[in-house]
């Protein structure tokens, strides 16, 4: 039985990259990959939570960069890629997973508020696949893994129009993602977490019951679950699956 789990479900001899890597979502993916036996290259814009998510890799016995890189800088993507590719020689899997939330009532909205999420969700995104693009394409192989959100399935429950356009442009970018990448055998999907124990703090406790109360399943859901859904569809056992986003809501939305 374990020979079979590591077959279908083991990352042994891969190298991802996950984005956003040293908090939440982005370190329990990280953990969960050098758990199924990758080597990574965490990056983001803040050094110490990297430093910190890489020990723990390290304590696995995988390698691991921590690399402070902001995805919305094309230049600092093309470096963080290039020294990946240094040290390791491959690159198997890309998790975009950077990205963050701010106001984005209508009116509210500012032009530098719309550019900032804008620029470091989906055009981040775009920068990182953009520059692993030809590395999979030589391997002909390759996964790509964006981390949207149901925000932009629904338009969110805070209705923030920057966050909910960013999310619902991964979804899109993604789709287009798969159709290209299947020209050499690589896979692009999505994830869309819905409300993840990692941004509790910034919920009101009402939004949290009125959250609570529409969710089918009744409770938020936790980075590892998220990180489960990733790893899946890194793994062999989603070799026949691209252009898809998995839902992990709890139940909010069913499709």
């Amino acid at each position: 039985m374990v020979d079979v789990l590591q077959r279908l479900f083991g990352l042994s001899g891969q190298v991802a990259i996950v984005t956003g890597g040293g908090r939440g979502i982005g370190r329990a993916i990280s953990v969960l990959f050098a758990q199924a036996g990758a080597d990574l290259t965490i990056c983001g814009r803040t050094l110490e939570p990297l430093e910190e998510t890489a020990r723990e890799i390290r304590s696995l016995g995988r390698r691991v960069l921590a690399i402070q890189c902001d995805v919305s800088n094309s230049a600092q993507v093309e470096a963080m890629v290039a020294r990946t590719l240094e040290e390791f020689g491959r690159i198997d899997v890309l998790v975009n997973n950077a990205g963050f939330s701010q106001k984005g009532q209508m009116l509210e909205t500012t032009d530098a508020d719309w550019a900032a999420v804008l620029d470091t969700n989906l055009t981040g995104a775009f920068y990182c696949a953009r520059a692993v693009f030809p590395i999979m394409q030589r391997q002909r192989s390759g996964c790509i893994i964006n981390i949207a959100s149901i925000s932009g399935q629904t338009g969110g429950v805070s209705a923030n129009v920057n966050y909910a356009a960013s999310k619902a442009g991964m979804i899109g970018f993604t789709k287009a993602l798969a159709r290209q990448m299947a020209a050499f055998g690589g896979r692009a999907n999505a994830i869309a977490p819905g409300q993840i124990t990692t941004r509790l703090s910034t919920l009101p406790e009402e939004r949290l019951r009125y959250i609570l109360s529409i969710t089918p399943l009744g409770r938020l859901g936790t980075p590892e679950e998220v990180a489960a859904g990733a790893l899946f569809l890194a793994s062999p056992a989603a070799s026949f699956i691209t252009g898809h986003t998995l839902n992990i809501n709890g139940g909010i939305l069913m499709e």
